[in-house]
């Protein structure tokens, strides 16, 4: 029975994925998301709180949150933008964790039993979960929406988790500000986007932060499960 539910919990998430992956290529997702980004600027109060829901909905679904982020500048500008950005990435990065740690860590660390090196990694990854995702937070290239349920599957610790996305706050008031340059919805994710100075430099930055963010976590994972390895086997 216990089996049997577990098997259920990722059939379920396994569905939930590849529907979310049909859907995405069915519909144009950027134009609906500046679509949506357009009527949210209409609501005036409701504006923050609707933007928030939205961008918890994309990122439970594994929308890249990109548009939706660029779109805050655009609307909230910078310094409101940044705060409603950030609260709802956190927010939503949290519930995906939980998802990710109560419907299918069971099933993926029963599996891992099985294999004692890839265990050993395992813990050892999380022995140094703040870090991990510290890191993985600042860098743009990994994917975002997929390592918050990754991170619920892996053993590491919620307040590691929670304080290791504080990690996304440089990524998001970049991207925020860039927003903030463009001042219209209806370019963001088009080839007229504007392009100055400013913007420019704003993206070599994003891309040179990224950059070592990726170098930095690439040699960090590679020590660590080597170590793992070697302990494992003595």
């Amino acid at each position: 029975m216990k089996n049997s539910r577990k098997i259920g919990k990722f059939l379920l998430l396994f569905i939930l994925v590849i529907s979310l992956i049909i859907t995405s290529k069915k519909f144009n997702i950027p134009e609906l998301l500046r679509n949506t980004l357009i009527w949210i600027e209409t609501l005036g109060f409701w504006s923050p709180i609707t933007f928030i829901i939205i961008y918890n909905l994309a990122t439970l679904l594994l929308i890249p949150g990109s548009v939706l982020t660029l779109g805050g500048g655009v609307i909230f500008g910078i310094f409101w933008g940044s705060i409603y950005v950030f609260l709802a990435s956190i927010l939503g990065a949290t519930i995906a964790f939980l998802i990710g740690r109560y419907i299918s860590r069971d099933w993926v660390s029963q599996k891992l039993s099985k294999y004692p090196k890839f265990h050993a990694i395992d813990q050892a990854v999380v022995k140094e979960g703040l870090k991990i995702v510290f890191l993985t937070r600042l860098c743009p290239l990994f994917p975002f929406n997929l390592l918050n349920y990754a991170f619920g599957v892996m053993q590491v610790s919620f307040k590691d988790y929670f304080l290791g996305s504080l990690g996304m706050i440089p990524g998001t008031l970049m991207y925020v500000y860039l927003g903030s340059l463009m001042g219209d919805i209806a370019l963001i994710g088009t080839s007229q986007q504007p392009t100055s100075f400013t913007v420019e430099v704003t993206k070599w930055i994003i891309n040179i932060v990224g950059l070592i963010a990726t170098v930095a976590i690439t040699i960090y994972l590679t020590r660590l499960a080597k170590k793992a390895l070697e302990d494992s086997i003595n």
